[in-house]
Order: C-alpha cells, then structure tokens, then sequence
C-alpha cells in the first residue's frame, strides 16, 4: 500500500494489463513443491511501523522509534487469529530505525524483531517478514534507499536484508520467509528494479541458502508487474516464492482514503460493489454530500473535482465490476505462472483489501466491502493463490484497534470461522 497505486491514473481504473510474450519456464528440479506455511494470511501493520522520526534536517528516530499508540498484536491475538484459519501473517518492517540508529539500537531492534517471529510462531502462525520502506519519510524513503542499485542507502539497505535473512534463518524450516522489498516503483519492465532485486536477493542468499524469499515484478506488485516478470533468472535463488498485490478497481476499494493524491479519492464515498448494486445517481448524491462537509477545499477545486469524479464514475458503471472482472484480472497471474511452470500455491496474493465507513472514514458501504473482498479471495482461491488480506487494524482491517473484537463480516468474507 505504497506511493504506486496513489500514482495510478483514473483512466486505467478499469482497464487490464497486457499479458507479456511466454517467458521461459524454471526447471521443474528447482519448482517449490508448496508446502510452506502460507496460504491464508493477513498483514499486521503497524506492528513495526508508524515511526517516530526526528524532522529534517537530522536523519535519526526518537527511541523508541515506533508511535506508541499504535495496534501491536498480543498472543492472544495472533492465538485467536489462528483458530480463525488464519495460517500465516506478513510482517511489514520500516527499515528506517534499523539503518539510522548504532550498533546498540539496531540490536534492539533485531532483538525486537525476533521476539515478534517468535510468538506468531508460539500461536502456531507462519510469518513472512517484508522490508516496507516508508514513502512517506523525509529520509529513509523508498527513493533514498531501492531506486536503484546506485541509491545513496542502497548499500546499507542490501546489508540489512542479508543480516535479516540470517537471523531468520535460525527459526522453523518452512515456516518463515523474507520479502526485500515493498511494490517496488519501478515500471513493470525495469532492468533497474530486476537488478535491484537480483542484488538483494543475492545478499539473502550469502546468509541463509534454504531461506525461502519472496520475488515479486516491478510497477507496484500490480499484476501487470508480476506478468511481465521473468522468472529464469532468478532460479538460482531458489527457494523462492513469487508475490502480486490487488487492489483493482481502485475507485471501489480506495474510496474515502484520505492517502490517495488525485483529488477524486477525497470526497468519494458509496461506489457499490458490484457496480449493478447501486446506481451513478446515488453515488453522485452522496459524493456531493461529503463535499459539502468539507470546508478545506475551494470551491473551484470542488467543482473540478466532481467533474472528474462524475467522469471516471461513469467509466465504473458503464464497465458493470462484478467477479468477472476481478477473475479476469487474476486470470493473467495465473496465465504467467502456467507458461512458466510455476505452481500457482508459489504465487502469493500478498495484499488486497478496501476501506471501511466507520467513525475515521466514509468509504465502502460496509455491506458491499464484505461482497468485494468475498470475491477477491474466492477469485485467488480458485486460481491457486495464496492470499494475505490487508489489514489486521485501521480502515482496511478485520480486527478493531482498541477492543480487538473480530469484524464478523470480514471473517466471513475471507472464507474464516470466528473463534470460539
């Protein structure tokens, strides 16, 4: 849920990625058999997100580095997440405080790390720790740190992942993996992400040869990213499992969030799911509502807004989403794994979700977020794909921050039982 998808331009909300020429499949010697733990999981951000840092120009973060306010799973929690049919969760990790602090606060902070692998394996979870650099800092950013093999941090960034690596290693075979990096920016066919990648892939491997790592295509992790992918290369890096985030169409599922830059995003709010659900009068009235709430925006940048919103909004009901139109978009990720030979339970969905009204946000009817996501799980499901759901708290989540009472509609969409 990085910088990429607020980037998407609203014209290709509703339009499909070109699938690539056939690639050259891996050899069947090297194919996963699949049976790590992970085919149903869930984010837990903020967990080791939502930093403290200190305002430029110093590059450091207050200790401790992460907002203290913020949603951490208990085990009680991850128990209870267990006995949902949750089998695994994905760990985003800034790699911000680990990479400003000395020697003693990054050992802390691995200290810290290991603590939470450890108990999400206590409550009988298998866990996927992803580096997620944060967009959103003034210094240890994505740009300062992935953009390239030549980013100014690279260097320490690529350290950090084959000492992760490492450390992960020590814990349960088959349990555990790594995932360098976030929806990386780079376009889909970037021979500089692919040499991003190829380098970090190649610092987890001098630290641990049996870790299985998670590789995924550039452009956002959007599935045209994972299309365009080629796997040949990165069979010397096996085990490895490959990933693709989905949150088509964004005008559903990114409705309200306050994240988004295009100024439609901000007032929008009642976009049905499926489109045939509700109607463009109805979305259009509600949309004006919420703009007449808002007194921070101009009223010429209002009405340049809703001209743009009653634009793309028409596109959404004349093109009618339903399942059809998510089954199309995942049937591209299963078209490539096919061509390559790679089993589909190797081809983690490894975020999809939408925002929720609630007392922070209006957004999805609540009613037809559980239909999405009740569709976008089935649709990965009936591909083969593993799938993480995002997120375990806030907007998107399926857990509530303060009384961590499972939302019953979400457990249900994703296909769960609620805990006894």
């Amino acid at each position: 849920m990085t910088g990429w998808s607020r980037r998407r331009l609203l014209t290709t909300a509703l339009s499909t990625a070109l699938v690539p020429a056939a690639l050259a499949p891996l050899s069947s010697a090297r194919a996963a058999s699949g049976e790590w733990r992970f085919r149903r999981g869930v984010n837990a951000w903020p967990w080791f997100a939502l930093t403290r840092e200190f305002p430029a120009p110093r590059t450091d973060y207050d200790w401790p580095p992460f907002q203290s306010q913020r949603p951490v799973p208990t085990p009680d929690d991850l128990g209870r997440l267990r006995a949902t049919g949750l089998d695994f969760i994905r760990l985003p990790v800034d790699p911000g405080p680990f990479l400003a602090g000395d020697d003693a606060t990054r050992g802390k902070l691995l200290d810290m790390l290991d603590a939470a692998v450890a108990a999400t394996l206590a409550a009988g979870l298998g866990i996927i720790v992803n580096v997620q650099a944060n967009g959103a800092t003034h210094y240890w950013n994505p740009d300062r740190m992935v953009s390239s093999t030549e980013a100014p941090a690279f260097g320490l960034y690529r350290a950090l992942v084959g000492e992760l690596a490492g450390r992960l290693a020590r814990f349960t075979p088959g349990m555990v993996a790594l995932e360098p990096v976030n929806e990386p920016a780079q376009s889909c066919d970037s021979n500089v992400w692919s040499q991003v990648q190829a380098s970090l892939l190649t610092a987890a491997r001098a630290s641990a040869r049996t870790l299985p790592l998670v590789v995924t295509g550039g452009c956002g992790s959007m599935v045209s990213g994972l299309a365009a992918l080629e796997p040949a290369p990165l069979a010397s890096f096996e085990p490895i499992l490959f990933t693709f985030h989905f949150y088509e169409p964004y005008l559903f599922s990114h409705q309200g969030a306050p994240w988004m830059r295009e100024p439609v995003y901000r007032s929008l709010n009642n976009v049905p799911w499926p489109a045939s659900a509700g109607s463009l009068d109805a979305t259009l009235a509600s949309v004006r509502t919420r703009m007449a709430q808002d007194t921070e925006t101009s009223e010429a940048d209002k009405q340049a807004a809703y001209a743009e919103t009653e634009r793309v909004l028409k596109v959404y009901f004349d093109a009618r989403p339903d399942r059809w139109f998510i089954d199309k978009y995942l049937s591209q990720a299963r078209d490539w794994a096919d061509r390559n030979g790679i089993a589909p339970e190797r081809v983690i969905m490894g975020e999809f979700g939408a925002l929720r009204t609630d007392a922070r946000y209006t957004a999805a009817p609540n009613p037809d977020r559980a239909r999405y996501i009740s569709d976008v799980r089935q649709s990965a499901e009936a591909a083969g794909f593993p799938w993480a759901f995002w997120d375990l708290f806030d907007g998107m989540g399926m857990m509530d921050d303060t009384t961590r009472a499972l939302d019953p509609a979400m457990v249900e969409a994703l296909g769960l039982v609620m805990p006894g």
